[in-house]
């Protein structure tokens, strides 16, 4: 398994897949990153670029995982797919929707598949709430609200934030593209939207030159509204979504890690609280990547999910560039 960007995520993805058998080889132009890795799990090969890992290892690959930072996944993505290779990406796609769908064609065309890390697709408690929603738990759902906060200072402590690619626009970093996370959740919930209204802007004193905060608003037909707040200075940190019926409401948070359902005007909760841990869902991709590779199962999460949330991501830009509504076709 050849690990492209060996920061944080490429990391995680490393350990988890050689917990499951495989062996690794990785990809970073920072020497440091590749010592880091090293030092944590067994590592076949060290490579400065990926042309070298492909060079070296394609024949023997099982798969490619895409960590590195964002401007750089479609290049990376279509020279592995163009070896045969599996690719496993993490979200977002690319920068821009022009540059998704040229790895979408790239995909098309491929003799390997791609499956696509939006990986809060696999945790549990979500799963749970996706099902409540399908048995119509609180009725007609009328509006839902997207929180995501964090200080980005806090996310990598072991680093200066400055030196993260999220605090570089260039490199594909800020909240919109990162967190775009709650947007494929809203997609993968209730479909695409209608009409999708934003604000995209830095607001803190951070020292970045990305974006910290994030305001949209998603319009769906037959009376729902779906809002998220993404920001990169809040503390303490929040994780939740609401989702508010005509008969109920649904409330996940992931700290304390739990769903719970109130039908009553005094908020008598029924909860049901989790034990699984972050790490959790990246095994459960990691698993259902080498069934992917093996030709045992068709990706669940696509490069065509990818150019929803890029879609709609496309539209949100265009709407606090013009401070208008757009409409999605």
């Amino acid at each position: 398994m050849l690990i492209v960007g060996a920061g944080s995520v490429g990391r995680r993805h490393a350990k988890n897949l050689a917990a499951e058998g495989c062996r690794i080889s990785a990809v970073d132009p920072r020497g440091d990153r590749l010592r880091q890795i090293t030092k944590e799990l067994r590592v076949e090969g060290c490579f400065e670029t990926i042309e070298q890992g492909l060079h070296v290892a394609a024949r023997d690959l099982q798969g490619v995982v895409i960590g590195s930072p964002t401007a750089y996944h479609v290049p990376q993505c279509i020279q592995a797919l163009d070896a045969g290779i599996a690719v496993l990406l993490e979200k977002p796609v690319a920068p821009d929707l022009a540059a998704t769908q040229q790895l979408t064609a790239a995909v098309a065309n491929a003799k390997a598949p791609l499956l696509l890390g939006y990986t809060w697709r696999w945790w549990p408690p979500l799963a749970q709430v996706r099902a409540l929603l399908a048995d119509n738990a609180i009725g007609a759902v009328r509006h839902v609200r997207f929180v995501m906060a964090a200080h980005l200072a806090d996310w990598h402590p072991w680093e200066r934030y400055q030196d993260f690619f999220m605090a570089h626009a260039e490199q594909g970093g800020g909240a919109l593209l990162d967190e775009s996370h709650w947007i494929d959740l809203a997609v993968w919930l209730f479909g695409m939207p209608e009409t999708v209204s934003a604000r995209i802007e830095r607001l803190s004193d951070l020292d970045i030159s990305s974006d910290d905060n994030v305001d949209i608003l998603l319009g769906y037909p037959h009376g729902l509204r779906v809002s998220l707040h993404l920001d990169l200075f809040a503390r303490p940190h929040e994780r939740t979504i609401r989702f508010s019926g005509e008969k109920g409401t649904i409330l996940w948070t992931a700290n304390p890690n739990r769903v719970a359902v109130a039908h009553d005007a005094d908020g008598t909760w029924q909860e049901t609280n989790y034990t699984c841990e972050r790490n959790d869902m990246f095994v459960a991709v990691a698993r259902e990547f080498l069934s992917v590779a093996r030709g045992a199962a068709k990706p669940s999460c696509t490069i065509a999910d990818g150019e929803r949330v890029l879609r709609v991501i496309e539209a949100a830009r265009a709407s606090h560039g013009t401070g208008a509504v757009v409409r999605l076709a």
